[in-house]
């Protein structure tokens, strides 16, 4: 395992985190794996030398939080050996303010997260969308969480270049935490962050490290008329993110794949990690060996 710096900030992450969503129980999502399946998965990847994990609260409505919590605690003797990255902003209950950015969420949520893994602070802690409130008070909090020690660097997920820079640009006037991550979308089959979000990271020393390096599996091969896997059949997020229009890329990593004997997870994988400003992507796994597709 190779280690890098997230962007210019001084932490050392693994060059692979692993995605911690399909860890929790069935009840949301039929591919979704209980902590005891989970288990031999984080396992492996420890032994392989992944040092970075990533949750969100809203996954599995809290769930994975806490199995991840329980799994690193057993995974390894020292809190410091591993870097914890989770994520607020979707609601998390029915109330007006169980969501959202403002102050009064950012910082329920930030104990409530910190509850569920079982830990004193988080690595790096992110804002999981945009919304309407003032990022003034939105990156105010955030600061505060820092200086609290509850997070030890604050990020952010899918948003507009705009939105990214105005962020940064409120906290750097005021003084405060600025963002060390962007975490976005993007793999073969989804480039559009190149157009504005990598080149503003690049510019501003920000690391990227994105999600969905895979396509929630697109690019493994279980793209067809019979997919085969039981993610493919029940998760419409994905269906609605790719589609049709996308089978020449899946087709070109098939290709590529099957002349080098590799899984096609592999060859998608390998493309993101040699692309400007990428540190570490994040991979999702629901089982141990990725399959090589027949030519």
């Amino acid at each position: 395992m190779r280690y890098v710096r997230l962007g210019s900030s001084g932490l050392q992450v693994s060059r692979i985190c692993l995605g911690m969503m399909s860890f929790g129980d069935t009840l949301q999502r039929q591919w979704h794996l209980t902590e005891n399946a989970a288990e031999p998965i984080a396992r492996e990847a420890v032994e392989a030398g992944v040092t970075f994990f990533d949750t969100a609260d809203m996954y599995d409505s809290g769930a994975s939080e806490a199995v991840t919590g329980r799994l690193l605690s057993r995974l390894f003797q020292r809190r410091e050996d591993y870097v914890l990255a989770t994520k607020g902003y979707f609601p998390m209950g029915p109330g007006r303010n169980d969501g959202g950015l403002s102050r009064k969420h950012v910082m329920s949520a930030i104990d409530a997260s910190l509850t569920r893994l079982a830990v004193d602070y988080v690595d790096r802690y992110q804002i999981h969308r945009w919304d309407d409130r003032p990022i003034e008070e939105t990156m105010s909090a955030l600061h505060d969480i820092v200086r609290a020690g509850k997070a030890r660097y604050v990020d952010a997920s899918s948003m507009y270049a705009w939105q990214f820079a105005k962020a940064q640009h409120v906290a750097a006037a005021a003084g405060q935490t600025q963002f060390i991550s962007m975490q976005n979308h993007y793999n073969l089959a989804y480039r559009g962050e190149e157009r504005e979000m990598i080149p503003l990271c690049l510019d501003l020393g920000v690391g990227v490290n994105p999600c969905s390096p895979l396509a929630r599996g697109f690019l493994t091969g279980r793209a067809s008329d019979d997919p085969g896997t039981l993610r493919a059949g029940n998760d419409p997020l994905a269906d609605s993110m790719y589609g049709a229009h996308d089978f020449e890329v899946v087709h070109a990593v098939q290709a590529v794949a099957d002349e080098r004997s590799v899984p096609m997870a592999q060859v998608a994988l390998a493309w993101v990690l040699g692309r400007p400003g990428i540190c570490a992507p994040i991979v999702g796994a629901t089982k141990s060996e990725p399959q090589v597709r027949a030519a």
